[in-house]
């Protein structure tokens, strides 16, 4: 039976979902893989850091970060005050990555994972931005260090994305993918057929923790840039930083607009869609609107979608319904099980 200790940088939603997550599937990983573990270490700017080499009590962590209350009380060493230090006297075998994204560099999450790699740690995040801005550095540390560095809830949460052109599609040239791949505008555009305004639809999204207080990345269509740029980055191989993206968001599209869509039968959707051409690809993130016969007209509220066009197999289209924290978490969990076994 192989024991694995555990580190997260990071305890905010994602983080305490995939420590429940842990703890409720412990017999299962146990009993199915072979897989016990023990959490050593949390870090997060917000809310103070805990290491014990014997591990810690998850159960109270959550109980402490969903209060806002320092995470210190748990620790059996003196307060920890940077990331770097955190790494380097956790005593982890595997570390979960999941501060706040970074779409114009990746840092600091890129050097957390960096530094992860060269101490010998497996690295899973749900972050796109190191995955976008140093994909192929990490994937040679990883390599160099023979550890992993996986990433599956980077892109559309719990959907096997990634893990699926790694393991079950070998030989398989992707051509060109087409989807949507930002929850919080795909539900604005959604509610907003019902009637609403730009600004009610968003700050509806905003009261329910969808969207951000400055929506700006979501809303101008960054985020869906950025996983634009890692999907064409890892499964084309082909590196693309966001600023490379033709981006366009929702903000101009009026309420008319919308009815005027619905009255001729289609919908306004953020359009991701990226296309081969030789030893580049043309991307673009755009509102569009799109027709009934479209896999993505059916695709409302914060639900995502993607097609992908390969030169073995066309419109393979994989839809991933009202993600949320825990389906977030479970692509963490899936990486952490991959890594190891």
């Amino acid at each position: 039976m192989a024991h694995h200790r555990l580190a997260f940088i990071g305890f905010g939603n994602v983080g305490r979902a995939l420590a429940q997550l842990l703890l409720n599937k412990k017999d299962e990983l146990m009993n199915r893989y072979g897989i016990e573990f023990s959490v050593t270490g949390i870090y997060s700017q917000r809310h103070g850091a805990a290491i014990d080499s014997h591990g810690l009590d998850l159960n109270k962590a959550i109980q402490l970060g969903k209060s806002g209350a320092s995470l210190n009380a748990l620790s059996s060493i003196d307060p920890i005050e940077t990331a770097s230090d955190f790494i380097r006297q956790c005593s982890a075998d595997v570390l979960f990555e999941n501060s706040p994204v970074n779409y114009e560099t990746g840092q600091p999450a890129l050097s957390h994972i960096k530094q992860a790699l060269e101490s010998g740690m497996h690295a899973i995040t749900a972050n796109k931005g190191p995955v976008v801005h140093g994909y192929r550095l990490l994937t040679q540390c990883a390599e160099a260090h023979q550890r992993k560095f996986f990433f599956e809830s980077a892109v559309m949460d719990g959907a096997p994305i990634f893990s699926l052109f790694r393991s079950a599609l070998p030989g398989a040239r992707l051509l060109g993918f087409k989807g949507i791949l930002n929850s919080t505008t795909n539900l604005i555009l959604t509610r907003m057929e019902t009637g609403e305004t730009f600004e009610q639809a968003l700050a509806y999204a905003q009261s329910i923790g969808i969207a951000e207080t400055d929506p700006s990345g979501d809303v101008d269509g960054w985020d869906a840039a950025v996983k634009v740029a890692a999907l064409t980055t890892v499964l084309m191989d082909i590196p693309l930083k966001p600023a490379e993206v033709a981006r366009q968001g929702i903000r101009h599209i009026s309420p008319p607009d919308i009815q005027q869509a619905k009255a001729d039968g289609e919908r306004w959707k953020l359009v991701c869609s990226c296309r081969r051409k030789g030893d580049r690809v043309e991307t673009s993130v755009a509102p569009q609107r799109v027709t009934a016969s479209s896999p993505l007209y059916n695709v409302q509220g914060t639900s995502s979608v993607v097609t992908f066009e390969m030169d073995v197999l066309s419109n393979l289209t994989i839809i991933e319904n009202d993600p949320s924290p825990n389906t977030t978490a479970y692509g963490l969990l899936a990486d952490f099980i991959n890594a190891v076994r």
